[in-house]
C-alpha cells in the first residue's frame, strides 16, 4: 500500500475511534446508560420525555397529504427487503462456509434500541422498527458483499470511489499484480473482522 494512503487511512481509523468515544459520552449528556443492549434512562428524564409524546390517536392518520400518498410505496419496500434477506441469508450461510470467511453477526447491524424512547408513541416505534430493520439489513448486506469482494476481487479502483466499505483498505493497489496475486482467494487477518463494520469515510 502506498505509504501516504496508509497514513491517511490510519488517521481515519483514529477519528472513527474518537467518534465512537463521543457516542459513548451521549449517555452522560442525556441521562441514560446501556447494559447488554438495554437502554435505561433516569426516572426524571423518562417523565420529561413523556411530555413530548404525540398521542397515538392524533398520529394514526397522517395530516400531510404527501405522507399519506407515500405510504404504499414506503411500506411496500418490506417485500423486496424480506426477499433480499432470505436470499442473502442462504448465500451467507452456504458460501461463507465454503470460502472459510468469518460470518457476519447479524445483530451488529440489525439493532432496535429506539423502543426505549418514551417520547415516541406506538406508531412511531413501529415505524422506527421498520427503518431499523431495512437500514440494518442494507448494512448487513454491504458487509457480506464487502467480505465477498475481499475474497474474490481485492483490488482498488483506479480512482477513489465516493463510498467504500471498511475492507477496502486491505485491497491491493490498482495496477499492482503482485499484491493482487497475494490477496486473491485469501482472507487475511480474520480477527480484525470480528469487530469490523462498514464505513462511508
Amino acid at each position: 500500500m502506498n505509504s501516504k494512503i496508509k497514513e491517511i487511512t490510519q488517521d481515519i481509523e483514529r477519528l472513527n475511534k474518537k467518534l465512537g468515544e463521543e457516542y459513548s459520552n451521549l449517555g452522560e449528556k442525556y441521562g441514560y446508560s446501556i447494559a447488554q443492549k438495554e437502554v435505561e434512562f433516569l426516572k426524571g428524564i423518562v417523565n420529561e420525555h413523556k411530555g413530548y409524546k404525540i398521542p397515538t390517536w392524533k398520529y394514526v392518520i397522517p395530516t400531510d397529504l404527501r405522507h399519506l400518498l407515500s405510504m404504499p410505496f414506503i411500506y411496500g419496500m418490506i417485500i423486496p427487503g424480506i426477499i433480499l434477506d432470505l436470499f442473502l441469508s442462504i448465500y451467507h450461510a452456504v458460501a461463507f462456509r465454503l470460502y472459510r470467511i468469518p460470518r457476519v453477526r447479524r445483530s451488529d447491524y440489525i439493532m432496535y434500541d429506539r423502543k426505549f424512547l418514551s417520547y415516541l408513541n406506538i406508531i412511531q416505534k413501529i415505524n422506527c422498527l421498520y427503518c431499523s430493520y431495512l437500514n440494518g439489513l442494507f448494512g448487513y448486506a454491504v458487509e457480506i458483499a464487502a467480505r465477498t469482494e475481499r475474497y474474490w476481487c481485492p483490488v482498488k479502483a483506479a480512482e477513489k470511489p465516493p463510498y467504500h466499505h471498511a475492507h477496502y483498505k486491505n485491497f491491493s493497489d490498482y495496477g499492482n499484480p503482485e499484491g493482487w496475486n497475494k490477496k486473491f482467494n485469501t482472507y487475511d487477518n480474520p480477527k480484525e473482522d470480528k469487530k469490523t463494520k462498514t464505513t462511508s469515510i
